[in-house]
């Protein structure tokens, strides 16, 4: 069945054709193909695009075995229920144009693991960006979805009653997605959307065990419009998000919990971050400096090298970082590699790595929630504030 919605001369038809990629036995099986229907609830602005609009999907999927203890949770192939609402953007800010006039929105999904003894289902509440990778639009364009938020997942590791889940040890847990698709501008008015989707679902570490839980899926959507076509509108580009300077200091202090054993009292780490950032321009910057670590759990591997409790500068670690940053806007998107200088426990990988997000506000304040890994190996989440130093002007 198909539905049209028509609004102030707009009607936007999608044709969303879901398939999946399961590979076993050298095989490729597409399991599912759907109607998804694109409401529009508002006149275009200059560019032709709805003001929002909202995108029912259903997916089909695979659960990748990334390691060999969690193979027996897989029961069948995974089906999202997800509902997107969407707010494409027109290019009357600055980011939105350094960023290829990308679409933003919150992503509502249901994740059906198949699985309901063990795994149950996925919640999940999720805000995301849709980039376009190349300036302009062109006949072939790739676009990249990033998601971050949260899920609720309805069966975690029990050691009474779920002994055999041990890729998931809590309820709430962090939700990453990665997306790849093309806008295939077949005609004027048809597009085809291939595309390649990564979804993580994890605690970080928070309570043990962890070891989360991905899927993989492939989508295949052909969507049909009818542009509006009022005369276009002009309007003032905002530039506030332009940054002061190539030149800045980072300094944030951030708290993160975690767990040595399944059922292990809860333990707290502590970071203390300074860093030179150079913005190459206002999407990319890179930086160098250190990070100062106080974690309880450390003061375990230093008790069993040594046989005695840290006391003073032994009750931390530090590491030497560089890192490089994608910003959309306000938001922050770093990546950073460090290495141990000062671990006089040898504990964990002497390699650490940090995946973020961080909000720049106006007045210097910078929020903080980062992963903290060894090795890939998730440590703890970070919670935290900190402060941006501009050094001179452009």
């Amino acid at each position: 069945m198909v539905f049209i919605f028509l609004k102030k001369q707009v009607i936007i038809i999608s044709f969303t054709y879901f398939s999946i990629l399961v590979l076993k036995a050298y095989k490729i099986f597409f399991l599912l193909f759907i109607f998804s229907i694109h409401t529009l609830f508002s006149q275009s602005d200059s560019l032709n695009k709805p003001k929002w609009f909202i995108k029912p999907i259903i997916n089909t999927g695979f659960v990748l075995v990334h390691h060999s203890s969690i193979s027996h949770l897989v029961k069948g192939y995974p089906t999202v229920y997800e509902v997107d609402v969407v707010k494409p953007t027109y290019g009357n800010k600055l980011w939105q144009l350094e960023n290829n006039k990308p679409d933003i929105g919150i992503s509502f999904q249901c994740l059906d693991f198949k699985n309901p003894s063990q795994l149950g289902y996925a919640f999940i509440v999720a805000p995301f960006v849709e980039i376009p990778l190349n300036k302009t639009q062109k006949k072939s364009r790739l676009i990249m979805r990033i998601c971050w938020g949260a899920t609720y997942i309805t069966k975690h590791f029990d050691i009474n009653t779920n002994q055999k889940n041990i890729a998931i040890g809590s309820n709430v847990n962090s939700f990453v997605q990665f997306k790849w698709f093309w806008h295939l501008q077949v005609t004027k008015n048809l597009r085809f959307e291939p595309g390649l989707t990564f979804s993580h679902a994890s605690n970080g570490k928070a309570q043990n065990p962890n070891l989360g839980l991905n899927v993989v899926s492939l989508n295949v959507g052909l969507n049909i419009s009818i542009p509006n076509k009022n005369s276009n509108n002009y309007f003032k580009i905002d530039s506030s998000t332009k940054v002061k300077s190539k030149n800045e200091l980072l300094t944030y202090a951030a708290i993160g919990f975690n767990q040595r054993e399944i059922n292990s009292p809860e333990l707290q780490t502590y970071v203390l971050g300074f860093a030179y950032q150079r913005n190459i321009r206002n999407t990319h910057k890179f930086a160098g400096g250190i990070d100062i670590f106080y974690d309880q759990n450390y003061f375990t591997d230093y008790e069993n090298v040594f046989l005695k409790q840290p006391q003073g500068i032994n009750q931390v670690r530090m590491s030497a970082k560089l890192g490089y940053s994608y910003n959309i806007g306000r938001i922050s998107l770093p990546i950073e590699l460090g290495y141990y200088f000062f671990n006089n426990a040898k504990a964990d990988a002497p390699i650490v790595s940090r995946l973020a997000v961080r909000y720049y506000s106006k007045c210097g304040l910078v929020g903080h929630v980062g992963l903290r890994t060894h090795f890939a190996v998730a440590y703890n989440f970070e919670y935290g504030l900190g402060y941006r130093l501009f050094l001179g002007r452009k």
